[in-house]
């Protein structure tokens, strides 16, 4: 027992006062005052540079139907760029569910994809010198979180489910002196580790170098970003126990016998349109199905196509919508993570005002983001968030349209939600604000 809880449960006992307990939805014991506000956060990055024109301002129409109440009609120029999608997962819209700040920023550094997710992951700005071969060098959210929950949570527990491989697994740990691999989070890169065809065929594993040794073992320590096979605190990837280890071994060996048999074809009824962050997606609640995992980080980059073709982004913002309503749908029929689930939903950063010169096939400009230190401008860094949750948790049908909150913000807010702020030493303390306003 942590001395400040010994001195607080004695205090209440010598003033004849005993505080009963209470059981939250999913099982765990907590003292009255309550520690956690849910046990269970997702965080959706809802990555590749999404601009708030296109997304809560509907400038195009309402590309987003599942997350954002509204019937606005695509823009009728790019409609024929839309591929069909499957019905809508939700009966109403996440908006409802949840509080949605419509003028969120990511206030400082660059508008780069792996800084601005490392600035989600860590709660900390990161500069023009970060460096993209490397983990970042203050704790992320997965190490703050499995070494300050009491007891130390298993790494079953925290999972960094990324949709492009590049530098993105440098961010399931930190090289901070303390952290490191020994409290990362397991990680998974499906659509590197399985071959699409045309996006909608799962059949092939991916062909591996013959340095790399393609048993079941081997691909476990791929997608932990361990190619040596140890699991010191050093080795470059996380550790799992004996037990655990097993436990993902058979995971991953079941997804890719599966698989191979073609049983992830076509898995939402949405054929040829299924792209890579549906099928990341896809697998992250092949994932939450499994382990019901405390802490769940999945991103999206699709929409990163704005830079060659306007009209695919947006019909990619469409199927990423898509996605997020079919993971709050797994969420909610889950035992254990159903009505003791936060889900947070918010985007890397933005992208300029200002076109580049690539013109697609329906006449519209594409658009880079850079932000406004960097030559951009500020719509770069203009993003929103929901904070979405049951309704005796998360204050619902909120629209924040003041400028409040910013990417730093999130990782505290998780911090809240599962318990462990309070815990962070000074030395590694995170400098945003818990999103308060979200929650009753």
């Amino acid at each position: 027992m942590k001395r400040r809880e010994f001195l607080k449960k004695a205090g209440l006992t010598a003033a004849g006062v005993v505080a009963a307990p209470y059981i939250l939805p999913s099982g765990r014991l907590f003292a009255a005052t309550g520690s956690r506000i849910a046990n269970h956060v997702v965080l959706c990055l809802f990555a590749g540079g999404v601009r708030n024109w296109e997304s809560v301002g509907k400038a195009e129409g309402n590309l987003m139907p599942n997350l954002l109440n509204g019937n606005e009609s695509i823009s009728p120029d790019i409609q024929f760029g839309m591929d069909p999608l499957p019905a809508k997962p939700l009966s109403s819209p996440l908006q409802n569910l949840g509080t949605l700040y419509k003028e969120f920023r990511y206030n400082e550094g660059p508008a780069g994809h792996y800084a601005a997710h490392s600035v989600a992951l860590t709660g900390r700005y990161a500069d023009t010198a970060i460096n993209l071969n490397r983990p970042p060098e203050y704790p992320t959210i997965f190490e703050l979180y499995r070494k300050h929950t009491s007891p130390t949570q298993s790494p079953l527990n925290a999972w960094w489910v990324s949709n492009s491989l590049g530098p993105y697994p440098y961010l399931h740990y930190s090289t901070y002196p303390g952290y490191g691999s020994l409290y990362g989070a397991n990680y998974i890169q499906p659509t590197s580790l399985i071959s699409l065809s045309g996006y909608n065929v799962l059949g092939n594993m991916r062909q591996f170098t013959s340095s790399q040794n393609t048993s079941v073992e081997e691909l476990r320590n791929f997608l932990d970003k361990n190619f040596s096979g140890s699991y010191d605190v050093n080795s470059g990837g996380i550790t799992n126990a004996a037990g655990e280890y097993v436990t993902v071994r058979n995971f991953l060996r079941d997804l890719l016998a599966n698989a191979a048999a073609g049983q992830y074809n076509n898995p939402w009824g949405a054929g040829a349109s299924m792209n890579n962050d549906m099928y990341n997606i896809f697998f992250a609640e092949e994932i939450i199905k499994k382990f019901q995992p405390e802490l769940t980080v999945v991103n999206m980059q699709d929409v990163d196509v704005c830079h060659f073709e306007f009209t695919s982004y947006c019909n990619n913002l469409r199927k990423a919508d898509h996605a997020v309503a079919r993971l709050w749908n797994t969420i909610q029929s889950t035992p254990g993570m159903q009505n003791d689930t936060i889900l947070i939903v918010v985007p890397e950063h933005g992208r300029n005002a200002q076109s580049n010169t690539i013109i697609d096939a329906f006449g519209r400009y594409a658009v880079d983001h850079t932000a406004i230190d960097g030559g951009g401008d500020q719509t770069s860094r203009e993003i929103f968030c929901l904070v979405a949750g049951p309704g005796n948790l998360v204050n619902q049908g909120t629209v924040v349209t003041q400028q409040i909150g910013e990417s730093i913000d999130v990782a505290p807010t998780v911090a809240r939600i599962l318990g462990f702020d309070s815990d962070i030493p000074s030395e590694v303390s995170l400098p945003g604000q818990h999103l308060a306003g979200a929650f009753k």
